[in-house]
């Protein structure tokens, strides 16, 4: 039988649109993904500030629960595309740490945590730089217009996997169904600083969970595998620190949130080699949807990401396998 979809569109390169967009290249779909920026992955990010310094500067690791995905990270281990990262995580309350009550494996990409994004988009047709403006539907189509004016189509079906207030501006109008599971989800931001020291850090952990603090996290990046030995660390601050502090400049953000991590720390402060702040206006869902996706097949249209099913990295690869296998088996 034939499929009566046979080409696809799908807007973000993240996680849950590669894995979508790899699926249904699998099965002999023509896919093409359109992302906004010049890099993969989405939040699975990495900044490179100058030749041999990174940082992890949106998602720090991942975790494997679910069966499917535990195969796929065991099959980038092998393929030396992740690593397990066997940092010490602790609890931080105002200088004093704990360990964490629970023993969980985390994993990073190697050498940085885009390589999974990276390794997922092979063999796809990822056009980077192409920030989609508009759609338009015609004659059982979808047409895609982006903000230099190039049209894009035809294609059968369309996937958003960008977060829900931007998923929202773009297919909204054309499902009801869509838009009303859409506006259930909220989105909390989150500032990340990239701090280079020109000193080690002297503390008993690669990696915390700062309580009652402006920051929610601090990882010293150079632990991970495959990173550069300098010294670097990326600080997240907290959603409700975040959300209070959104439109502030990225250089009063850097300047607040390094105060912060000398406090949590109590160590002696030094002046960092290099401070570069970040803003994720859409970091975490609050609350995902209760489903892994939502297609609307009459109009051939469907949504998925992080913030469907359940976050993290596993949580969008999952997503976007479900949305797949969703809409190859309704066609």
């Amino acid at each position: 039988m034939m499929s009566s979809v046979s080409t696809v569109a799908i807007v973000g390169a993240g996680v849950s649109g590669l894995n979508c967009a790899k699926t249904l290249l699998a099965a002999d779909l023509a896919v093409t993904v359109f992302e906004k920026s010049r890099g993969l992955g989405g939040r699975v990010a990495t900044r490179r500030l100058e030749p041999g310094v990174t940082f992890d500067h949106g998602a720090q690791y991942f975790t494997a629960r679910d069966e499917l995905f535990r195969a796929q990270v065991d099959q980038w281990c092998t393929n030396e595309m992740a690593s397990l990262w066997q940092g010490r995580i602790v609890s931080l309350n105002h200088g004093n740490c704990s360990d964490l009550p629970e023993n969980q494996d985390r994993y990073v990409g190697v050498p940085t945590m885009n390589a999974i994004a990276k390794s997922l988009a092979a063999g796809l047709d990822v056009r980077t730089n192409v920030t989609v403006e508009s759609l338009r539907r015609s004659d059982s189509n979808w047409y895609i217009e982006d903000t230099s004016g190039t049209c894009h189509g035809p294609y059968a079906a369309l996937i958003s996997t960008a977060p829900p207030p931007q998923t929202q501006s773009l297919v909204g109008s054309f499902s009801p169904a869509i838009s009303e599971r859409i506006t259930k989800v909220t989105m909390a931001p989150c500032w990340a600083v990239m701090v280079q020291l020109h000193e080690p850090l002297v503390v008993p952990f690669d990696a915390a969970f700062v309580n009652d603090s402006a920051l929610s996290w601090v990882a010293r990046n150079s632990s991970k595998p495959g990173r550069s030995i300098a010294e670097s660390w990326v600080l997240h601050a907290s959603a409700s620190w975040s959300r209070g502090h959104l439109d502030e400049s990225a250089d009063d953000i850097a300047l607040a949130l390094i105060e912060e991590f000398w406090e949590a720390t109590r160590v002696t402060p030094q002046a960092p080699a290099m401070l570069l702040a970040h803003r994720w206006r859409y970091a975490l869902p609050e609350e995902p949807l209760s489903k892994r996706y939502v297609l609307d097949w009459d109009c051939k249209l469907g949504v998925c990401g992080d913030w469907c099913g359940g976050p993290r990295v596993e949580g969008a690869y999952l997503s976007g396998l479900a949305l797949a296998e969703a809409l190859l088996a309704a066609s």
